[in-house]
């Protein structure tokens, strides 16, 4: 026994550790080595030291069969050292304190506790509470602080840790058991928010279990929720020898690793990243991660490939294999099956290497994906038939890569299914582009185990403004598995009631349009008496728009600089220089000399030009030209008709002599000329309204209605200068023939050539013999 050191449960295949205690001699080395040795029960006289791990206590209590207390008095040191272990899930809470020794009833008010848990990242912490109301932990109009909240939330901040007197010694969680040891002062310096605890009194002790709150951006703190019927309180004197614990604590879920569910379209990103809490000790520092998730087991489907983006560095090669330990077991001497990757199965973030596996109908139901050159880096696969990606046609990730999306079309309706990536009490996905006016489908899982699905109507962001609606859900199921949720359900993708009956109605999915997603993950929901203890803890940062016709998505963006300049120019082209050209031709006729006719074919051609440039700039922006939309199509019939002018202006016929009669193809390129012009302005104006409309429904922008309304008063303004001109043309006609004047000259503007006025000047100043008839009227007949 003097060479012995270690005795532990070992399982071989494994290479698990299931327990061990360190021995020491302190003969042969020094006593240093261990945090605070004490001897063993059998005397002074033992050679053989025991280490003290940070899991052993010189009492404990049992509170409940699932959940315990323990301790070590430290008198000396004005201290006691108080771990908690329970048998509850990795989102709950562990709290114990001691009650206001002048509290009768309301044992909870005043009383002084500690909260401990795990973060979402798996670390553990304790801090310092204290209660002053039976609710969670809320701030009112006037900043005042009621509830269960920390010590530092009522001073505002603890900067010398006078305030948060509870700390953190060690913590671990195995096997579904979760264990955190902490110091307190028996006599604390904050007489504020601590109480006292008298080591020789019988004192009044309360704890609880329950569900906790992450932070947010509101409450930067773990908050406690309603530890429903998990609490008590128990009469203990801490001086007291106690041990009433038997045996160690049995989870009935000890699988604590997050669950991945590959899917066949999205990558699993393979990295490395610090052990935290891996499935199974001893273990190296470093482990792989999948997804940003610590060694989780990884579930796929048999016929359906799985993509890895592999980017863990040169050193980690993945590969799955049969052998549940890894890092090549021909050097253990030992067999095992490789069922994908390799030694060239690696790569970094710069250039990862993305390799594809297609689990087949003889792959067993549960493999490991582990490194190639370190044992023990990976963990469980979990190869199962057939399942969400199977039943649905598409699928996509949607923001943040949390929740994943999956739906399949008909004719008249729509099934869906959205599965949580990470574990949470509810999960919520919206149709809209924000919180504000959308329509919520929210899946969560009682404290019985009993799934529920309800549809809301937003249209603020306090509980007040989520109103329950009674959408035509069927096939509806919903599940938690490993805190995992997942939703299906389907629907009619016109609702059958009147918009005007209720909001529900106008929840309408067009496929042919794109549908906006997002998505809000929290601790606890309610389907009665929502409050703000049901805010979600995490939420998608923008919408995604998932194009239901087409299988994929696109997040929501801002609008493109370039798209914007494309806008401008066709306004500019099609709301002001090419009408302008066209009034100068109908107008300013009567001005001396051919004005008209420069101003008239400067202003069209310039703004043809700024319309293909327009054009240029958005297709080179968009990659591509598709002629799916309304907008494409208005927007190319005007560059048609446009473009079409010029080449009937270069083939019109030539202007009949003086005194002729103008002839039938004159008369037919006339009328065809206007038509075609007047046709490709309203085009162009359609084009613009559509764009406007095409704008909304791709950015989502806010100031759209402006826009339609400012073009709508642009155009108006517009159409009734036409009218005031019209006007003025025909009066100044009227105005000539019944005017002042007292003659009447024939042959006048009315028969100047249309596109070549300077034509006909210099015509009649070729000939200048040529007789002029003159016709004399009288004023008044």
């Amino acid at each position: 026994w003097d060479q012995i050191r270690v005795v532990a449960v070992w399982d071989i295949p494994t290479a698990s550790d299931f327990g061990h205690v360190v021995l020491k001699n302190p003969r042969n080395g020094s006593e240093d080595s261990a945090p605070a040795p004490s001897p063993s029960v059998g005397g002074g006289n033992s050679s053989t030291w025991i280490y003290e791990q940070p899991t052993m206590f010189e009492n404990c209590k049992e509170l409940t069969p699932n959940y315990r207390v323990r301790w070590t008095l430290r008198v000396d040191e004005n201290m006691i050292d108080i771990g908690l272990e329970a048998a509850t899930k990795v989102m709950n809470y562990m709290a114990l304190g001691w009650a206001n020794p002048n509290s009768s009833s309301k044992l909870m008010v005043g009383a002084d506790v500690a909260v401990t848990g795990f973060s979402e990242e798996g670390l553990p912490f304790a801090d310092d509470y204290y209660i002053t109301k039976y609710s969670e932990c809320m701030i009112d109009k006037d900043g005042g602080v009621k509830g269960v909240c920390p010590d530092t939330m009522y001073e505002g901040s603890d900067p010398v840790g006078l305030v948060n007197n509870t700390k953190l010694v060690y913590g671990h969680r195995k096997d579904g058991v979760s264990f955190i040891r902490f110091q307190r002062p028996l006599k604390s310096v904050d007489k504020k928010y601590d109480l006292p605890v008298n080591h020789m009194d019988n004192m009044t002790v309360i704890w609880a279990l329950g569900l906790i709150k992450p932070p947010d951006t509101l409450r930067p703190y773990y908050l406690p929720q309603n530890h429903g019927g998990t609490y008590g309180h128990l009469i203990l004197n801490v001086s007291d020898h106690v041990n009433d614990c038997l045996g160690p604590l049995d989870a009935e879920d000890k699988e604590d690793q997050d669950l991945i569910i590959a899917d066949a379209k999205e990558p699993l990103v393979v990295s490395t990243g610090p052990s935290l809490h891996y499935p199974n000790p001893p273990n190296p520092s470093k482990v792989i991660y999948i997804n940003k998730k610590e060694a989780p087991v990884l579930r796929v489907e048999r016929g359906v490939p799985v993509k890895f983006s592999i980017q863990a560095g040169h050193d980690v090669a993945l590969y799955v294999t049969s052998d549940p330990i890894g890092g090549n077991a021909t050097l253990r001497n030992m067999s095992e099956t490789i069922y994908f990757g390799g030694p060239e199965a690696e790569g970094v973030q710069a250039s990862p290497m993305e390799l594809v596996w297609a689990p087949d109908r003889n792959t067993p139901d549960q493999v490991y994906y582990q490194s190639v050159y370190t044992q023990k880096m990976g963990w469980r696969v979990q190869v199962v038939d057939g399942g969400l990606p199977d039943m649905y046609n598409n699928s996509v990730v949607l923001d943040d890569q949390q929740v994943t999306l999956f739906w399949t079309l008909s004719k008249n309706s729509i099934s869906i299914a959205a599965r949580s990536e990470k574990k949470s009490g509810y999960l919520a996905i919206g149709f809209g582009s924000g919180m504000l006016n959308s329509f919520a489908y929210v899946v969560w899982i009682d404290d019985d185990g009993k799934g529920h699905v309800k549809t809301y109507w937003i249209d603020g962001k306090d509980a007040s403004s989520i109103h329950p609606t009674k959408e035509n859900l069927t096939y509806v199921r919903c599940k938690s598995e490993n805190g995992i949720i997942t939703l299906e359900f389907t629907r009619p993708l016109n609702p059958s009631c009147n918009r005007d009956e209720r909001p529900e109605c106008g929840n309408i999915i067009d496929p042919t349009t794109p549908l906006r997603v997002i998505w809000a993950m929290g601790a606890r929901w309610s389907g009665d008496n929502l409050s703000e203890r049901n805010m979600h803890s995490v939420t998608s940062s923008r919408p995604v728009r998932v194009l239901l016709m087409r299988g994929s998505a696109e997040a929501e963006e801002d609008l493109r600089p370039v798209l914007a300049v494309h806008g401008f120019m066709m306004f500019l082209a099609w709301g002001i220089l090419l009408p302008g050209g066209i009034l100068a031709a109908r107008y300013l006729k009567h001005v001396k000399g051919d004005g008209w006719y420069q101003i008239h074919v400067y202003l069209q051609y310039s703004g043809l030009a700024i319309v293909l440039l327009g054009f240029l700039f958005a297709v080179a922006e968009l990659r591509g030209f598709y002629f799916g939309s309304l907008h494409v199509k208005f927007g190319i019939t005007a560059i048609f008709l446009a473009c079409a002018q010029p080449v009937n202006a270069y083939l019109r016929p030539k202007r009949p002599p003086n005194g002729e009669e103008v002839s039938s193809n004159r008369l037919l390129w006339e009328y065809i000329h206007v038509i075609v012009g007047r046709c490709a302005i309203v085009t162009g104006i359609a084009a613009l309204f559509s764009g406007m409309k095409h704008l909304g429904e791709r950015y989502g922008g806010e100031n759209v209605r402006g826009l339609n309304w400012a073009l709508i008063i642009w155009f108006l303004i517009g159409a009734l200068t036409a009218m005031y001109l019209e006007y003025r043309e025909k009066k100044r006609r009227r105005d000539r023939i019944f005017g002042r004047s007292n003659w009447v000259l024939g042959n006048g503007e009315e028969d100047i050539d249309l596109l070549s006025p300077s034509q006909a000047i210099t015509e009649k100043e070729s000939h200048p013999s040529d007789r002029m008839e003159v016709q004399l009227e009288p004023l008044s007949r």
